[in-house]
């Protein structure tokens, strides 16, 4: 078995491939030493950025209840997808630059939201964190307004408005308004690009921030609107408490320009008590930061066998410019700015469902241009590797060839791209818990699975065959030596006892028959006090009182001669929710021939 130390409780759930600040520590002069100065120019992006190269993404679009938002428009360069009713999409062999890729997220009812990454191989995954486009209030054409949050951020208006394609506007001015605070755990999800710019002496820089303010205006018929030519806003942005320590007397601002994918750094901002007062000509996200030379460095992870490690939590902390973090890819890898010629620690965690003491920690750096750097991660008692693969179909019963398969571990959901109907999810689990949840979509014929519970057999699960049917509402499954999988669809009873008469215990009784002839029963005789775990075979023929398994002897004909058959009740639901229940293992049959059988039951209790 491989092990990969138990620690406490970790919070951060950023499920992106990219580096991104997390906390800002101290000042920092423009003028850091480094690496050179990187000119961005706007008729060399592609020179600047790297070539252009061909990357798969996948990524989730989520509101601020992390609930999933379906039929987002997301734009990857030339390349569109709508996201699905999980808030899922795909964008297969998207054009992007080697530095430099950007996302772009849009639907009505929210702001624009967006994410730029540096595309690692294999799949860049990303989740953006849509903000409503909620009026907080409204003002009107030739007169002076204001627009204040309940922290204090307000904007100041002096009546001038200008539409889209430049005209004047009149009449009432709806105004949308979000305050992003750095100690918010989803201002990283939130907020548009990276922390990334562009300064006033056209050098790249990497940002410290300290708040952002994302304002949009409408007019009364929902047209977009900004200020006219030669108005000004006065804008007051909160610092949180946690920041005023190291918050600058003055301050950079900056500008989110969403045709380029970057902040533009335009005026500055002057600390008066607890907020950031500075003054603006036009409106969108804009940002006070403290701006850092950069580098890019790609980390990848592996084993004490040499094996790439996935889904791992990776920290990079500056003692000048605080910490970047994000989550390692399918591949093993994770990429993103980090500063230039600063010595880092670099820290290796898993997943917060099981704490945050470091797996890894390590002093790297420091780096003057950009790098890639290789990780080994010790072996840890606590800590259990798992391989979780199977076979993901059609409703048709053929291969999905552009879908995608959902690993629910706790608080954390790993997805994995399926291309030829095979799917692999790598992870580290916390040894105290060994359940998990399946789910799958088939992306083209929009169909789905329902989530299904499984217990780990470490350190490989095969969970066999799943198919995306979503008219599909219970079923058993199983298949005997490997062969075709038998699907009992129809006529499926499952009844649950807790004080049986019969057998002074609580049991299970399951039943099915489909139309070709196939027929199941399966009959549980359960722990009395905790219900749900790993059970061995029933044998009918030598019990006792305080025997407990499962048994499914009639219609597959499984003897109880040499039967290693174990049951894993994984999920027993109240009326009307799910029994969740897989079995494998090997057998004899009644005429003495050696067999091996797999299968799950997902069915929904009646009684």
């Amino acid at each position: 078995m491989k092990r990969i130390s138990k620690f406490p409780k970790f919070s951060v759930l950023i499920l992106f491939s990219i580096l991104t600040f997390s906390s800002c520590l101290k000042d920092n002069d423009d003028n850091y030493s480094g690496g050179g100065q990187q000119e961005i120019i706007p008729d060399e992006f592609s020179e600047y950025f790297g070539s252009e190269i061909s990357r798969d993404f996948l990524g989730t679009i989520i509101d601020k209840n992390h609930h999933p938002i379906e039929g987002v428009l997301i734009t990857i360069g030339d390349d569109t997808a709508l996201t699905d009713s999980n808030g899922v999409f795909m964008i297969k062999n998207a054009t992007v630059n080697e530095r430099f890729g950007y996302i772009k997220a849009s639907k009505a009812g929210y702001i624009h939201g967006s994410r730029n990454v540096v595309p690692s191989d294999g799949t860049n995954k990303v989740t953006i964190m849509l903000l409503d486009a909620t009026v907080i209030g409204t003002v009107n054409s030739g007169a002076a307004g204001s627009v204040s949050l309940a922290n204090g951020s307000s904007v100041n208006f002096d009546g001038n408005f200008i539409k889209e394609d430049g005209s004047d506007y009149s009449g009432a001015v709806n105004v949308i308004v979000h305050h992003l605070d750095p100690a918010d755990d989803d201002m990283a999800l939130q907020r548009p690009g990276m922390l990334y710019a562009q300064n006033t002496d056209g050098a790249e820089r990497m940002l410290q921030t300290l708040g952002m303010l994302a304002v949009e205006l409408r007019g009364s018929s929902g047209e977009e609107l900004n200020l006219a030519e030669g108005s000004t806003s006065e804008i007051k942005m909160y610092v949180d408490p946690s920041l005023m320590p190291i918050a600058p007397a003055t301050i950079p601002l900056w500008y989110f320009d969403e045709t380029k994918g970057y902040w533009i750094e335009e005026g500055e901002a002057t600390l008066q008590g607890n907020m950031y007062v500075g003054t603006v000509a036009h409106f969108s996200f804009w940002n006070c930061d403290i701006p850092a030379n950069a580098i890019t460095l790609c980390v990848t992870a592996f084993d004490g066998d040499n094996n790439t490690l996935s889904n791992l939590y990776v920290s990079i902390t500056s003692a000048t410019f605080g910490a970047r973090n994000g989550y390692i890819n399918d591949s093993g890898e994770v990429c993103g700015f980090v500063p230039s010629g600063e010595t880092l620690e670099l820290a290796i965690y898993n997943y917060d469902y099981c704490g945050n003491e470091s797996l890894h920690s390590a002093i790297i750096g420091p780096f003057t241009s950009d790098s890639n750097i290789s990780v080994i991660v010790p072996d840890n008692p606590d800590i259990i590797a798992e391989t979780v693969v199977g076979n993901f179909n059609t409703c048709d019963d053929n291969a999905v060839t552009d879908g995608y398969v959902q690993l629910k571990y706790g608080s954390q959901t790993f997805t994995d791209i399926v291309n030829d109907g095979t799917f692999e999810i790598n992870l580290l689990r916390c040894e105290d818990d060994n359940t998990f949840k399946i789910k799958a979509s088939d992306y083209v014929n929009l169909q789905t699975t329902d989530s299904i519970s499984y217990t780990f057999t470490t350190p490989l699960t095969n969970i066999g065959t799943i198919s995306a049917c979503n008219t599909v509402t219970e079923f058993i499954q199983y298949s005997i030596d490997d062969g075709d999988l038998i699907y009992i669809l129809d006529n499926i009873s499952s009844q649950f006892d807790p004080n049986s008469p019969n057998y002074n215990a609580p049991i299970i009784t399951l039943s099915g028959s489909s139309n070709d002839g196939n027929c199941f029963y399966m009959f549980g005789k359960l722990n009395e006090t905790s219900y749900e775990g790993t059970y061995n075979n029933y044998d009918w023929n030598d019990i006792d009182d305080s025997d407990t398994g499962f048994n499914i002897q009639e219609c597959l004909a499984l003897s109880n001669t040499n039967n290693n058959v174990i049951y894993n009740l994984t999920s027993l639901g109240a009326v009307g929710e799910y029994i969740d229940i897989n079995f494998s293992g090997t057998y004899e049959d009644y005429d003495g021939i050696p067999h091996s059988v797999t299968g799950v039951v997902h069915v929904l209790r009646d009684n």
